[in-house]
């Protein structure tokens, strides 16, 4: 059964507590907050890798994102004809109207756009926080660097392909599949991302037990039977003689 007025004894518990704690505050802007690395602050822009897609401005909720471009003309030695590719002319982000969900960075097929911890680009006019392609790509030096890759979890698909790219196509055959299984799992990982995966062993052959049973001789075909002499036919019966009529009157 509870007794009344436990709650507010409890409560007045935790703010007693509270109180006799010394308060930490930060000195901001003195002292310098420690946001943890992927903070989301403001876009970086890596213009060298925008091809133009659109996606970011496609999938962005707010409609925040310009993007302008034209086409040009690049001559391939050895081509039949030249190419096209898109050349970048304006990328803008208008940030009193993004939402920071971070769609446009995830999105991203290329690896254009960035989170930068830094918060401190506040302005005095609501227009200022227009930024264009120049001043998006300034943000890039705030960027802090990818966490380091997991030692226990497998290479990245880029780093195996050039990997193997690099060896050649006939390191990993003669090297062959016995080296990797004495090397251990461990081996590859220890290398570092840059040494060449075993490749899978070839497929063992089958054992007696399964292997398919020879299949049994076909049987020699029976000779045909003789046909059988046709039997003679029989002679016809001879029929009984008619009896001779009787005589009427000459006896009489």
């Amino acid at each position: 059964m509870s007794v009344p007025g436990e709650g507010l004894a409890k409560g007045l518990a935790v703010t007693l507590k509270t109180m006799t704690r010394r308060s930490h505050t930060q000195q901001y802007p003195d002292v310098a907050p420690e946001l943890p690395p992927r903070s989301r602050g403001v876009i970086g822009l890596l213009a060298e890798n925008c091809t133009v897609c659109m996606l970011c401005a496609r999938e962005c909720p707010d409609w925040c994102i310009y993007i302008d471009s034209h086409k040009e003309e690049v001559v391939v030695p050895g081509a039949a004809r030249a190419r096209q590719r898109n050349v970048l002319d304006r990328f803008d982000i208008d940030f009193s109207l993004c939402m920071y969900c971070g769609i446009c960075v995830e999105v991203c097929p290329f690896d254009a756009l960035y989170w930068s911890p830094e918060f401190e680009y506040a302005e005095y006019d609501i227009r200022d926080l227009l930024h264009d392609k120049d001043h998006l790509g300034q943000w890039m030096a705030t960027v802090p660097p990818p966490p380091a890759h997991d030692p226990q979890g497998e290479p990245a698909k880029e780093e195996t392909a050039a990997a193997r790219k690099a060896a050649g196509p006939g390191a990993a055959r003669a090297a062959g599949p016995g080296a990797a299984r004495a090397a251990g799992p461990g081996a590859a990982r220890a290398a570092g991302p840059g040494a060449v995966r075993p490749t899978r062993p070839a497929a063992r052959p089958a054992t007696p037990s399964t292997a398919a049973e020879p299949s049994a001789a076909p049987k020699a075909a029976e000779p045909p039977e003789p046909p059988r002499a046709a039997e003679p036919p029989r002679a016809a019966e001879p029929s009984a003689a008619p009896e001779p009529p009787e005589a009427t009157g000459a006896a009489e």
